[in-house]
């Protein structure tokens, strides 16, 4: 939806906001790597189940361990206590399906037709 929503003719302010985003998540005095996280964590605590599996996409595609993941999990819980606990469970489920995607797509595998399968499905 985002090529929709930024099709020629949409909003100024919309088409800025956008760019602020995406910028906010580039390389800076914080790596492109570490922002990942740190979205994570704020999208847990705005309890954003649509934001967290993007990020939690994002973290997993720049080489997170599950550790490492769910270390920033606690760190989200810990800001945004018990309410939150309902998004952890969605985010643990989210990981565990970007995991089996990945195995289910692992380099070196071939679908039914013979080429190689793309990347995961984004969530």
């Amino acid at each position: 939806m985002n090529a929709r929503i930024l099709d020629e003719g949409t909003h100024l302010g919309v088409k800025r906001f956008f760019n602020l985003d995406s910028a906010a998540y580039r390389d800076g005095a914080l790596d492109a790597r570490t922002k990942e996280l740190l979205g994570l964590v704020g999208s847990l605590v705005l309890r954003c189940n649509d934001c967290v599996d993007y990020h939690l996409g994002q973290c997993v595609e720049a080489g997170y361990s599950d550790d490492e993941i769910m270390d920033a999990l606690n760190v989200g819980l810990v800001v945004g206590g018990s309410i939150v606990i309902p998004h952890l469970r969605h985010a643990v489920e989210t990981v565990d399906l970007l995991r089996a995607r990945a195995a289910e797509h692992a380099p070196g595998q071939y679908a039914s037709g013979g080429g190689p399968q793309g990347p995961p499905p984004a969530m």
